[in-house]
């Protein structure tokens, strides 16, 4: 019975740190696009890069 005085306070205080986190995010915009980078990877990208010719300086 004694252990329910320190779980019940140290709960709640998960649960609003919880919170805090979650509205942070929401705050700057980490929700905003759930769709995008799911999308992304659909895309068909055929673009190379081609390696440098012996001799010739890294970009």
């Amino acid at each position: 019975m004694e252990a329910l005085y320190l779980l019940i306070p140290l709960s709640v205080v998960v649960v609003f740190i919880a919170l805090w986190v979650y509205f942070t995010a929401s705050d700057s915009g980490q929700f905003d696009d759930l769709v995008g980078p799911g999308l992304r990877v659909l895309q068909d990208d055929d673009t190379t890069v081609k390696p440098p010719a012996p001799g010739e300086p890294h970009a």
